[in-house]
């Protein structure tokens, strides 16, 4: 949850959670310097969502945003071009149950990568942009997308710019790969960008999709350190790592429910991660 910061509010939350028998598990809370409250709080037990909801909506201020969040797998799909390091990385992660999702598709406006994503039995739809209009192109992606109804879309090195209908389809709920250590080179060819600056440090950024190009709020971020003696060829290469990283790392995040966004800006909430107890059955929900 957030919103303007009031008294009490930890406390309010926590007494109607107890008063309805759930169990706390932890919980995580930050106040901004602008008084601005974030709070995610992870608990379980037997109850009916949609009533401890409008408790809670009751109880609160009504300027504080609130929600409620089962613990499950988010529902994804992928977007890609040619380069596969990003969709390799994701699909292995997939496969052994380390990317707390389901993907649900992948769409290409290039058919190069199908050959990989087959032998692991998703669906790719090779959406061609050629001989249409960037608007006619993003329609026939919607009718795709209106069949899968996926919560998040994953830009794996997808290198087409959206435009900001689109966006507004899929608010705060696109997220984006990009091969520079932002707000350095945004744009098209960021290595070449840094090799004709001479970084000593290059980096890689997820971010969600707003209608600003590569200017999205930031989830996370990584550096490597190069020196004059590389290429940009040299730094794309080295960086490849970096974005699977960082791409995974932020991909976490959203999908375990740690990221607010915020005028721009994300903030995170991180804790360990709490692993259930052998043959504990309570639902697991997060308020957030």
């Amino acid at each position: 949850m957030d919103g303007p910061d009031h008294k009490g509010l930890i406390y309010k939350v926590t007494r109607i959670l107890f008063e309805h028998n759930q169990n706390i598990i932890r919980n995580d809370e930050y106040v901004s310097p602008s008084r601005y409250f974030f709070m995610r709080t992870e608990f379980e037990g037997d109850t009916e969502e949609l009533t401890l909801l409008n408790v809670l909506k009751k109880e609160l201020p009504s300027d504080i945003n609130l929600r409620i969040n089962p613990k499950k797998k988010k529902d994804i799909v992928l977007f890609v071009t040619k380069e596969h390091h990003c969709l390799g990385e994701l699909l292995i992660r997939y496969a052994f149950d380390e990317l707390d999702a389901n993907i649900l598709a992948i769409i290409s406006n290039y058919n190069t990568l199908q050959p990989l994503v087959s032998k692991f039995g998703i669906p790719f739809h090779y959406i061609s942009h050629e001989a249409q209009s960037r608007e006619e192109h993003e329609q026939a992606i919607l009718r795709t997308l209106d069949v899968y109804r996926p919560e998040y879309l994953v830009l794996a090195k997808y290198m087409r710019i959206i435009t900001p209908e689109f966006v507004k389809c899929y608010n705060n709920r696109i997220i984006n790969i990009h091969h520079s250590f932002l707000p350095a080179f945004i744009g098209a060819n960021p290595y070449r960008q840094a090799y004709e600056r001479g970084v000593k440090i290059i980096g890689a950024t997820a971010h969600f999709v707003n209608d600003d190009l590569d200017e999205g709020p930031i989830i996370a971020q990584d550096v490597k350190s190069v020196d004059h003696r590389f290429t940009a060829l040299d730094m794309a290469t080295l960086g490849k790592d970096t974005e699977k990283a960082v791409l995974s790392k932020a991909l976490n995040l959203v999908f375990n429910d740690r990221v607010f966004i915020h005028q721009n800006r994300t903030n995170i909430l991180k804790t360990k991660p709490y692993k259930k107890a052998q043959g504990q059955k309570h639902l697991r929900l997060f308020i957030i």
